[in-house]
């Protein structure tokens, strides 16, 4: 196998020289991941969104395309929220499109397809979450409940305990 993790560098610079992400996958179901990274993405990032979903006419008051095919402009990181079996049919349009960046989600690790994208010339992220990558490196960890504040190392000493 010739592909390889990118380094943290590598994929925060997938995220800074990214204009457009399309979310296949994307839900309207608020409790559903790809809704929550697709809020998160919208309000704190500077991507442009499309959404892929054959059986939605819109979300967040956007269209939803039925494939990415249909997106009208050029798309940069294809952010799949689908199951393994799913992936390499979305990397074949993925490359059809000429998508610079195929972003499998937390739990979604297929090492053919990173294989096949590696060989493509696309760059492959497998298991790890686009949202979390954005807010980790972009301060916004603290948003919705990724970090709390709750554990410390510090103890609450009363006034006058050191």
């Amino acid at each position: 196998m010739t592909w390889t993790e990118p380094s943290a560098r590598q994929r925060l610079e997938m995220m800074k020289s990214a204009k457009t992400v399309a979310i296949v996958g994307a839900s309207d179901n608020a409790a559903r991941a790809s809704y929550f990274v697709s809020t998160y993405l919208m309000s704190s990032s500077h991507f442009k969104l499309f959404f892929v979903n054959p059986r939605l006419e819109t979300l967040l008051g956007q269209p939803v395309y039925k494939s990415l095919a249909d997106i009208p402009e050029h798309v940069d990181i294809v952010d799949v929220f689908r199951k393994p079996a799913d992936c390499m049919g979305i990397l074949e349009e993925a490359i059809a499109i000429k998508a610079t960046t195929l972003w499998l989600q937390l739990g979604i690790t297929v090492p053919e397809v990173a294989e096949a994208g590696d060989k493509a010339g696309i760059n492959v992220v497998m298991n790890r979450c686009l949202k979390i990558e954005h807010a980790r490196f972009h301060g916004g960890l603290h948003l919705a409940g990724f970090n709390t504040g709750v554990i410390s190392s510090q103890r609450n000493a009363k006034k006058g305990e050191n």
